[in-house]
């Protein structure tokens, strides 16, 4: 009977079996070489696997059936092939050939093995079409999905923390202009304003529970995408979720220190029986209290987006973010800008910076809406038309308030300062795009022609700033207002009906500017050879300047050219290149009024933009089979033609400033072994003001410039086999060198010093559902951040997340 039963065991598990097949090929181009990272997909199912560096992939336990093989690769044609698996069939296709071509790829979401989870060096934003890092002469750091995912990322701030030299310098506060905070890339200020390639802005944070992956693009990059939405030092690039073919998502709850909380979804489907139209929507619910004495954050994220193929030419899609946040402004503590403070350190100021100098009162609302709409058409085989329209609306109201060192009470005395906000920021852009990927005799040609047009608008019904008391950095108050002869000690109770008093008597503004923006660009990646290639490109940019709507004499106009130039040579091919870049960004200058008013009336003179020009070269590689992928490169930004005063008439203006910033940086995305991902990065830039007529900055390291050190590491690994089999852990390390918080000749220099914050987290993964824990800042590290400001950062947090996947 046991006999039995043991053969009866047996029969059955080999029947069950022999339902199983498996598809193995080979990805080879027109010119016989084989294919690397190619994507294989089964339509409608969620098996997949990518090529290794001979080609080579292979699909297992697919049951019988017919299916619809896809196989897609950047810059080719997307092939697909009807098969059917038999019991226990094993089909070889052996050779199959992709040819070159300019699709545009849909997010490919497939469950098969993937190496180096880390890195995503494929896009078809950072040229405005498809092009593979390996054979791009443009820098860029890429932050994955699956890196955000290990790091237990809940803030835009911790997922930047993992790109090659960028430093946040100023939270986000919700203040009008202020937008997602500002960023040290290159030497330089930088915002994020891009979502999918186009203007997307926001007062507030960016909500992390819809990010696909982030692209921080480095140096002037004004000749794509021009200037409003970039600074010299590169841009930064939201790439959001998108719909996929299949139906799926993820429920996620997040909770951790400091009373986090945060609920997000991920749904996606298909909306009719021929599965053509697809929707996805991410939302996301999170509230969460500050670690100082005050302060607290809650919102509501809602992402849904569309995909519509009418048929093998023409596709639709549409791509919404709707938040709603509140909070309350970080205070932070904003240093005195023209005469030297009573503390020059940390330890002289006395912070307490438990102390928030604020209350759950007073409070900030972002509402932000950012819509886009995308139409692909399909010219020919070397033609595509893309057709893009991007609107977004982000609105301040609440109370905004800040902390300044006037230097006048003395005994580190910040005075406040408080305004009720009401603004709104409205854009619209549009683009339309021709992409090319053709041959002239044997060259090829990766060529896009594009016009862009932009419009921004302004518009601020703010309350003027009111006195509202005085606080030392250890929390003592008093009420003396330092612009009074009379000594005061009134109190300013931090509740909405105290400020709402004082502000009664400031008048409100009334101000609504507005530009526009028309521009026509071309590039074009030229392969000269299989291994050498150029690229080039050039845009013409018309700024139409209308300022103040009700005020005539601030409308100016300005017309720039930006080229860019780059060449590539790739000794070995699609593994290692080498390359160098010259690229170009530019900078808006208003006119100015001129001359001895003593002589009579001054007049209006125009300048040239402002300009930024770069030279970089470096190496890329892509080297074991996608195992390690690496960036190192040097860089050099001359920033010219800055408005100064003549040094031979105080009464006229020249364009004779200059700013030097120049740096290296190594990018390393590995995967040594299977199951072990790691992403480290290292940054070092000495900038200066070489020329200026202003004493204060001249031979100075520019504030904006933050740290000259950065380094970054994530190493993440996941048991692959035992009983053990699906527990992992991560660990990492965040660091800076010191930076001047100020550093002015009149005032000297405040230093805030170097750090180094270490993170580690524990999880378990399964096919279905993710359990993690991960603690930040693990040894307790007090650190800060700043520009002319004092923004201490949070302490150690743990946080514990549950995924279900379906």
């Amino acid at each position: 009977m046991k006999q039995t039963s043991i053969l009866l065991f047996l029969t059955l598990s080999m029947v069950g079996f022999s339902q199983n097949g498996t598809i193995t090929g080979t990805i080879k181009d027109n010119s016989q070489s084989a294919l690397l990272g190619v994507n294989i997909s089964l339509k409608n199912t969620a098996k997949g696997a990518q090529t290794n560096e001979n080609g080579y992939f292979k699909i297992t336990n697919i049951k019988q059936g017919n299916y619809i093989l896809v196989i897609s690769y950047l810059g080719f044609k997307t092939k697909t092939l009807q098969i059917n698996i038999s019991n226990n069939e094993s089909l070889n296709l052996k050779t199959i050939h992709l040819y070159e071509g300019n699709e545009i790829l849909n997010e490919v979401v497939i469950n098969g093995e993937r190496t180096n989870k880390f890195s995503r060096k494929e896009t078809a934003y950072v040229s405005k079409f498809p092009i593979k890092d390996i054979e791009n002469t443009q820098v860029y750091s890429t932050i994955t999905h699956d890196l955000l995912e290990s790091q237990v990322i809940t803030t835009f701030n911790d997922a930047l923390k993992n790109a090659v030299g960028v430093e946040n310098l100023w939270a986000s506060t919700g203040r009008g202009g202020d937008g997602a905070g500002y960023y040290a890339l290159r030497g330089f200020s930088v915002q994020p304003k891009l979502v999918n390639g186009l203007p997307g802005i926001t007062n507030g944070t960016i909500n992390p529970a819809n990010i696909e992956r982030i692209e921080v693009i480095k140096g002037p990059s004004a000749t794509l995408f021009g200037n409003a939405v970039t600074s010299y030092g590169g841009l930064i690039n939201v790439v959001t979720k998108k719909p996929f073919v299949g139906t799926g998502g993820e429920l996620s709850f997040t909770s951790g220190t400091y009373g986090l909380n945060q609920v997000t979804g991920d749904f996606n489907t298909a909306l009719n029986k021929e599965k053509n139209i697809y929707f996805r929507l991410n939302t996301s619910y999170a509230t969460e209290q500050s670690f100082q004495d005050a302060g607290f954050r809650k919102s509501f994220f809602a992402a849904p987006s569309l995909s519509y193929k009418v048929n093998d030419k023409l596709s639709f899609s549409f791509y919404g973010e709707i938040t709603q946040t509140e909070q309350t402004n970080p205070t932070f503590l904003f240093l005195n800008r023209s005469a030297p403070s009573d503390a020059k350190n940390l330890k002289e100021l006395g912070y307490n910076n438990k102390l928030s100098f604020t209350s759950n009162d007073l409070s900030l609302k972002n509402p932000t809406q950012n819509y886009r709409i995308e139409m692909h058409y399909k010219l020919s085989d070397a033609w595509q038309s893309q057709t893009l329209l991007s609107k977004s609306s982000t609105s301040t109201k609440g109370y905004y308030s800040y902390l300044y060192d006037y230097g006048i009470l003395g005994n580190n005395t910040f005075t406040r300062f408080i305004s009720k906000q009401n603004a709104n920021t409205q854009t619209t852009d549009i683009q339309q795009n021709f992409i090319g990927d053709f041959k002239i005799a044997t060259l090829r040609n990766r060529v896009v022609i594009g016009i862009d047009y932009l419009n921004v608008t302004e518009t601020s019904n703010n309350s003027g700033y009111a006195f509202y008391g005085n606080v030392m950095p250890n929390g003592n108050v008093n009420g003396d207002n330092p612009f009074t002869t009379e000594v005061e000690n009134d109190t300013y109770p931090l509740s909405t009906t105290g400020v709402d008093a004082v502000l009664a008597t400031k008048s409100i503004g009334n101000i609504k500017s507005k530009y526009h923006i028309y521009s026509l660009y071309a590039s074009n990646i030229l392969n000269i050879t299989n291994k050498l290639s150029a690229m080039i490109g050039l845009r013409l940019d018309r700024f139409d300047n209308k300022g103040s709507l009700v005020n005539t004499e601030d409308d100016f106009d300005q017309t720039t050219l930006s080229p860019k130039f780059g060449l590539l040579f790739q000794p070995i091919i699609n593994k290692l290149s080498i390359f160098a870049n010259y690229q170009n960004g530019f900078t808006n200058v208003a006119p100015i009024l001129v001359g001895n008013p003593d002589n009579g009336p001054q007049t209006l003179k125009s300048f040239d933009p402002e300009q930024a020009n770069q030279f970089e070269f470096g190496i890329k590689t892509n080297l074991f089979n996608n195992r390690l992928n690496t960036t190192i490169s040097y860089y050099n930004i001359k920033v010219t033609d800055r408005v100064i005063t003549d040094p031979d008439s105080p009464f006229n203006k020249i364009q004779g400033g200059e700013v030097i910033s120049k740096g290296f940086e190594i990018d390393i995305n590995t995967n040594p072994i299977k199951g072990l991902n790691i992403k480290a990065g290292y940054s070092n830039n000495d900038s200066e003001t070489t020329k200026s007529d202003n004493i204060q900055i001249l031979n100075r390291r520019p504030l904006e410039s933050g740290p000259k050190t950065l380094y970054n590491l994530w190493a993440n690994y996941q048991l692959q086999e035992g009983t053990l089999k699906g527990f992992g852990f991560g660990l990492g390390a965040n660091g800076a060198s010191e930076r001047f918080a100020i550093n002015y000749e009149s005032t000297g220099e405040f230093i805030l010093p170097s750090y180094t914050i270490v993170n580690a987290s524990l999880f378990y993964q399964t096919q279905n559902y993710r359990i993690s824990l991960k603690l930040n800042n693990a040894f307790n590290k007090e650190y800060y951040k700043g520009w002319t400001t004092i923004n201490p950062q949070s302490p150690r947090t743990l946080l514990a997340n549950f995924t279900y996947k379906f």
